[in-house]
């Protein structure tokens, strides 16, 4: 069955009309995207990304799927402990931001590849873990996502995810929601020029599935010994899973 409608922030969209706004949105924000990171989060999407990559525990020689790794943030960590990754975005715009970081760093060794995280190219059990950061809310049809996700990898492969949730904090919901709905797109409009996408950026992870919901969809997709490991009270967390 296709889904009639999907949400794209606030709005209710068709499946095609939200992949291609959230094409534009990347598009938009590619060349800032890394700097807005810093801005938006103190600094400390870089702990948390370190945090993500310890529970990965990338090892020497292992092929490792980064999806919707863009900017190559989380790849770059993983290949310096060794693995081989391949970075994989739906947006050539913020491969190309990556590719050129890379080169400015002197990274080699990585693979990068324009992908749809529903329909990847890669045949069936290739790689021993995949990851994705920050990247799963914005994916239009999920399900078909991380059921791709178990087919690409081997058995005894595991799947982690990082991504922004729901808090669980008491009063700590409410500061956020200001903070993402009002502070966030003017800090867009401000450093990125562009406040619409920072808009729908904020809306979206309102929009995402809490933890246990999201747990849910990756066992359907046949992953087990699923995990959640919250941060900030749930602001954002780590879920973990395995193929076997």
């Amino acid at each position: 069955m296709t889904q009639d409608k999907v949400s794209f922030g606030y709005e209710e969209v068709a499946p095609e009309e939200k992949t291609r706004r959230v094409g534009a949105v990347f598009s938009s924000v590619a060349a800032k995207y890394d700097i807005m990171n810093d801005a938006m989060s103190g600094g400390m999407h870089r702990l948390w990304k370190d945090r993500f990559v310890r529970r990965v525990k990338p090892q020497p020689g292992e092929a490792i799927l980064d999806m919707a790794g863009g900017t190559g943030d989380i790849a770059f960590r993983m290949a310096a402990r060794g693995a081989e990754v391949t970075v994989a975005d739906i947006n050539q715009d913020m491969l190309d931001v990556g590719i050129e970081r890379a080169m400015d760093r002197g990274i080699t060794g990585l693979s990068w590849s324009c992908q749809n995280a529903e329909k990847l190219t890669y045949p069936s059990r290739t790689y021993d873990a995949y990851t994705i950061a920050f990247g799963i809310r914005n994916v239009t049809d999920i399900p078909a996502a991380l059921k791709e996700a178990h087919r690409v990898l081997k058995h005894g492969g595991r799947f982690f995810c990082l991504e922004f949730s729901t808090t669980t904090w008491p009063g700590f919901k409410e500061v956020y929601d200001v903070y993402s709905h009002k502070i966030m797109p003017q800090m867009g409009k401000i450093i990125a020029q562009d406040e619409e996408s920072y808009r729908y950026l904020a809306e979206s992870i309102r929009r995402f599935p809490p933890m246990p919901e999201f747990e849910r969809m990756i066992r359907d997709a046949g992953f087990v010994n699923t995990r959640v490991e919250a941060i900030l009270g749930g602001a954002v967390a780590i879920h973990s899973g395995w193929k076997i």
